[in-house]
């Protein structure tokens, strides 16, 4: 393998981990003066940084987006197994054998669980969606925890009465939460399979050759 520096080789996931840290800071300072400013309206004391990451209000809205986006990326890692677009770079192309479809062979240069074969090889093969399937549930949870503790603060200060966990995780509050973030990234991955059919970026694996024809599918 060639050598490159340290930030060609990773300079995707450098500038993703600064540009995600960056909306992050963004949206808890302004997730912050938003709740404050809320509380002084209300004539409730103000809360500190440290508060205010434990409150319902920054939980739920973290976890809340965070969800939405493992459940896209799970259901299309397992979509794009076995469902084709003819035509979108996003796609496999149902005419070929494509290399993500191979047997797997032990090589010297294979991951350890290709070589150990059995178990390890079944799960390393599947590694990918479970691991997005695993992040998913855990952020679903933390939401589900945000938004009840969001919505216990909220009738505690109006003095009324609480539902149980199990009675809220049935109402249309929390799916509200959930559908209106789901939906978003299922129209989001839509898009990017549809528009990658007519539609080119110069240079992105997520685009067909500039040059290719309109029917061919995959970005290679």
């Amino acid at each position: 393998m060639k050598k490159y520096s340290y930030f060609k080789r990773n300079g995707l996931s450098i500038v993703l981990v600064f540009l995600m840290l960056l909306s992050f800071t963004g949206q808890f300072i302004s997730g912050y003066r938003y709740k404050n400013h809320e509380l002084s309206e209300q004539d409730r004391s103000s809360l500190t940084p440290v508060q205010y990451a434990q409150s319902g209000h920054f939980i739920q809205a973290t976890f809340e987006n965070w969800e939405s986006e493992f459940l896209q990326m799970a259901l299309y890692v397992l979509l794009t197994v076995k469902l084709y677009q003819i035509g979108s770079a996003e796609s496999k192309d149902p005419a070929k054998k494509e290399a993500v479809d191979r047997s797997p062979k032990a090589h010297a240069e294979a991951p350890w669980p290709v070589k150990k074969q059995g178990f390890w090889l079944n799960l390393y093969s599947n590694s990918l969606s479970i691991a997005f399937v695993l992040l998913f549930l855990i952020s679903f949870i933390l939401h589900f925890y945000g938004s009840y503790k969001n919505y216990t603060d909220d009738q505690q200060e109006k003095q009324l009465p609480v539902e149980e966990w199990t009675s809220y995780l049935t109402t249309s509050r929390f799916w509200f939460e959930s559908f209106q973030n789901w939906q978003s990234e299922f129209l989001s991955v839509l898009s990017l399979v549809i528009l990658s059919i007519w539609l080119r970026q110069k240079g992105s694996p997520e685009s067909k050759p500039v040059d290719a024809p309109i029917y061919e599918t995959g970005s290679s």
